[in-house]
């Protein structure tokens, strides 16, 4: 639905809700942690906290609107394209399953397995994959890929992906914006066992059998999971790890798990967050196929590689706590770049001092050409 840390760019006395929502979980976890310490608080308090979170649908139903007007009539008309994050997700998807980024993967993979077996890669290898994937089960993304790219947007408020051709996009929102969005708490949706059919009955069973509020859903369904402004949405690194699990579940082997999350500063400065974010990730059976940095967002996306989940927590290296935002260490303010002890990093002071100090002396050095 939306994310507490991202940079907007908007009077935001237009936007009185946006700034209510924003907050609104934040708060009360830091209400409760006044009260408990965090090393006191147990995954059950996350959960009571998140349920008298969705319960305020009034609060989320005003914010739900706000979000979409700024997405709408704010952000869609004033970023490019090449900024987009919406048409970042359509073309990432569309070089991964038509463009040939699945096929390089998959060669990938066959290198690595003959490696591995002791014998040299051959010129075999592509053809050795593509058999072995057309007598892969239903829940195997096949080459070559001919079906519409089945995406289920979480967090979807208004499901802008509905107007590409390509795609069979689901949105879902514990309060939605508009009525072709599902009513759905993601943390809470059920898993059910996958579905054994043809790639069009199941498209046909998302078009015709889902009903809001959304409850329960077959296991490596879809294509594509989206979290766009999701992960720092919830207080806590616990839930964001449940989020991506849950992803895990509901994507079919070689699908894609796309993660925007935001971030104005230089590339640098959170580098230790999104190796650790990474980290975490992969450790669950998925395996970064791309990262970018644009000025306000982190873009990335994730390949399915393994169903096994690796959600042992006691033979993993991995944990929840290192899918951490910024904001988890902040107990009362959080840092944004409207207040006016925003702190910038050493290297960003530097970049700011060297950055004036090139500018011209005196007007008569501008160029108005």
């Amino acid at each position: 639905m939306g994310s507490f840390s991202v940079c907007i760019h908007f009077d935001r006395q237009q936007y009185p809700a946006i700034q209510t929502g924003m907050k609104s979980c934040r708060g009360e976890y830091q209400q409760y942690e006044l009260q408990w310490p965090l090393e006191d608080i147990d995954v059950g308090d996350f959960d009571k906290i998140w349920q008298e979170h969705c319960e305020d649908e009034q609060s989320l139903s005003e914010y739900a609107c706000a979000m979409r007007l700024l997405a709408v009539d704010h952000w869609k008309k004033k970023t490019p394209s090449d900024h987009d994050r919406i048409e970042w997700c359509r073309r990432t998807c569309y070089e991964f399953f038509r463009g040939g980024g699945l096929l390089k993967c998959l060669e990938k993979d066959e290198r690595r397995r003959q490696h591995t077996l002791g014998g040299a890669a051959n010129g075999d290898s592509c053809e050795t994959e593509r058999k072995r994937m057309k007598t892969a089960d239903y829940n195997t993304i096949r080459l070559p890929f001919t079906s519409k790219i089945r995406l289920l947007d979480v967090g979807s408020c208004y499901n802008p992906f509905m107007e590409f051709e390509d795609f069979l996009a689901i949105g879902i929102d514990i309060v939605p914006a508009v009525e072709s969005v599902y009513k759905c708490d993601f943390l809470n949706l059920q898993v059910q066992e996958p579905l054994q059919l043809a790639p069009d009955t199941i498209d046909t069973f998302l078009r015709g059998s889902l009903r809001s509020p959304l409850e329960r859903v077959p296991r490596e369904i879809f294509h594509v999971v989206v979290f766009s402004l999701l992960l720092s949405y919830f207080p806590s690194p616990y839930q964001r790890w449940i989020c991506c699990q849950k992803a895990h579940e509901l994507l079919a082997l070689n699908g894609l798990l796309l993660i925007i999350t935001p971030d104005s500063s230089h590339q640098g400065r959170n580098a230790a967050m999104i190796k650790s974010w990474k980290k975490a990730i992969e450790s669950m059976g998925f395996q970064r196929w791309r990262y970018g940095k644009d000025r306000h967002l982190h873009l990335m996306a994730f390949r399915k590689v393994s169903r096994d989940t690796g959600n042992n927590l006691l033979t993993n290296d991995a944990s929840p706590d290192m899918l951490y935002i910024p904001q988890d260490f902040n107990e009362f303010e959080e840092e944004s770049v409207f207040t006016d002890d925003f702190t910038r990093s050493e290297s960003e002071e530097r970049l700011l001092v060297e950055g004036f100090g090139a500018l011209p002396e005196g007007m008569d050095e501008l160029d108005f050409s």
